[in-house]
């Protein structure tokens, strides 16, 4: 990716759908496998973005009210992944969520 002249934040496209899934997860004490995997989705989206650095505080946030580093959230969401069913397609054929 090029680097934006006078380092300005970019706008991420999908913000304004994480922004609430993320006020929602800060607010679990307890994550469910869901919670997780959301959490992990959305950190691997994030990393590295040049902006959105309010959801990019948050996602930290909630890894440590969870007492979770990064690679120990990235460990068990590929548990869970390995057993399958986290993302239930909404239509006929198997499918994958790539946003």
């Amino acid at each position: 990716m090029t680097e934006q002249k006078g380092g300005k934040d970019q706008q991420h496209p999908l913000y304004n759908r994480d922004r609430p899934l993320i006020d929602n997860i800060l607010q679990t004490q307890a994550p469910t496998d869901q919670h997780l995997a959301e959490l992990a989705r959305l950190k691997i989206r994030y990393q590295g973005f040049p902006g959105a650095r309010d959801i990019q505080q948050d996602l930290d946030k909630v890894l440590q009210q969870w007492g979770l580093t990064e690679s120990e959230l990235f460990e068990k969401t590929r548990q869970i992944h390995q057993v399958g069913g986290i993302y239930k397609s909404r239509g006929k054929r198997e499918e994958q969520d790539w946003n």
